[in-house]
């Protein structure tokens, strides 16, 4: 993770960032079992990039490292998913940091890439019933063993699967993820699509298992969706129904498919944001496949949307402070310091942080961990709990769609790569949408 960027010359993080590879995983500290040789062959310093900062900070518990096992040279992840590489810091970090690890995104054209997510309900065939997690757990344990993907497991249950860049995770309610890698091409997305249920479908069927692409749990209430035994899961189950009437809803029946876009300077993540905001309803309406509610229409073409709109306000919605004139990154920092936490990951467990602030966690005045300061992984972790209609981390991602069958979950980067990577098809959305007011996004993202 090369923390400053050519791209972006403005924001810098602390000096002296060292990352080691082994293999697929990321090394950092004393590990037992590295080829040191290893180790010294794939270290990069970025020494040169210092920001006038003291020697770097650091970050990264043990826990987030992937071991391998002697069986079959699989990894065994644990929970709290580590940034892409590891970053050893030595001083408090400071919101200069966490705008420069948001900066670190930018990115030349030629190295823009493709990022796909999506979500579908597992059920079993003889009673439509959602997916228990023991399934789960026996569908995952297969995929991996067939097919050679990594296990993700928290304490002693698996709860995704990591190959390469891809990965599989669970939802709250069971739903079944795939995050695909940033590949180059559409062709690449629909092919990484294809193989993916492909190789769900060959475990499922044998299990009697079957899986449905829509936005919105068609058939079943909230009381018979099993709960995924994820710690994070549970801190925000209790949450929710403090902040909103629908937050339960969202985590437990809806699925949305969502790309993954790139940008070259804090300039050009702007524009997207912006023509991404504004055009979101736009893909909402497209792509809208959630119009029944335990087994009745329910008044919405996407009761999915619906659902965003009363799950929790400080976290939703459509941003209008991304169309101020002052905005970029520093500004979204602002915005994301003051977004009440979830959790913080430590020791393999989530400690309930709910209704506290980053900000009071970066001053060290977090009560339910006295005196602690934050990491780039809390802060990558933060990031992960907000959900507006467009959501910046290193990228921006496109959150504005239902779930569908498969051409849908090919169909939806290619609408936003031809509307965003076209510069040409941008600069028309940005002059079209340029004197739309807040009242009128909102109006938009309504109806």
């Amino acid at each position: 993770m090369a923390l400053v960027s050519k791209a972006c010359p403005s924001y810098c993080i602390h000096s002296d960032i060292t990352r080691c590879r082994t293999g697929q995983n990321v090394a950092f500290g004393t590990v037992n079992n590295v080829e040191v040789s290893l180790m010294k062959e794939n270290t990069v310093n970025f020494s040169a990039l210092s920001c006038n900062k003291a020697k770097i900070a650091q970050i990264f518990p043990l826990e987030t490292v992937g071991f391998r096992s002697k069986r079959r040279n699989s990894v065994i992840v644990a929970a709290s998913p580590p940034t892409e590489d590891a970053v050893i810091v030595m001083e408090p970090l400071t919101k200069e940091d966490l705008v420069g690890y948001l900066a670190s995104g930018c990115k030349p054209k030629e190295k823009w890439r493709i990022g796909t997510e999506h979500e579908k309900f597992g059920f079993e065939f003889k009673t439509l019933r959602p997916m228990k997690y023991e399934q789960i757990a026996e569908l995952l344990n297969g995929i991996s063993e067939r097919f050679d993907w990594d296990k993700v497991m928290e304490g002693d249950n698996i709860i995704g699967l990591k190959q390469g860049k891809q990965s599989i995770s669970l939802e709250p309610g069971g739903q079944f993820e795939l995050s695909g890698a940033p590949v180059e091409t559409l062709h690449q997305t629909c092919a990484e699509v294809n193989s993916h249920l492909y190789q769900v479908k060959a475990v499922a069927e044998e299990m009697g298992i079957g899986f449905l692409g829509i936005g919105f749990q068609p058939k079943w209430g909230l009381k018979d969706i099993p709960v995924m035994p994820k710690g994070r899961y549970e801190i925000m189950r209790n949450y929710m129904p403090k902040v909103g009437s629908l937050g339960l809803d969202m985590m437990f029946r809806t699925c949305t498919v969502q790309v993954n876009l790139d940008f070259s300077s804090e300039a050009d993540m702007i524009r997207k944001f912006r023509a991404g905001l504004a055009l979101q309803p736009i893909a909402t309406a497209l792509f809208a496949n959630s119009p029944f509610t335990e087994g009745k229409p329910n008044g919405y073409l996407s009761m999915r949307s619906q659902i965003w709109t009363d799950t929790d306000k400080d976290r939703t919605g459509m941003l209008p402070f991304v169309f101020d004139d002052s905005f970029g990154f520093e500004q979204y920092v602002d915005y994301a310091l003051d977004v009440p936490m979830y959790f913080v990951y430590r020791k393999k467990k989530y400690i309930d942080c709910t209704g506290m602030t980053f900000r009071d966690f970066l001053a060290g005045k977090l009560p339910c961990i006295p005196g602690e300061l934050p990491t780039l992984n809390d802060w990558e972790n933060h990031l992960t709990t907000i959900f507006p209609e467009v959501r910046l981390k290193r990228y921006l991602e496109m959150r504005g769609a239902d779930g569908g069958p498969w051409r849908r979950l090919c169909a939806l980067p290619a609408f936003w790569v031809g509307l965003l990577y076209d510069e040409v098809s941008l600069q028309n959305i940005l002059d079209m949408t340029a004197d739309w007011t807040p009242e009128e996004r909102e109006m938009l993202r309504n109806k």
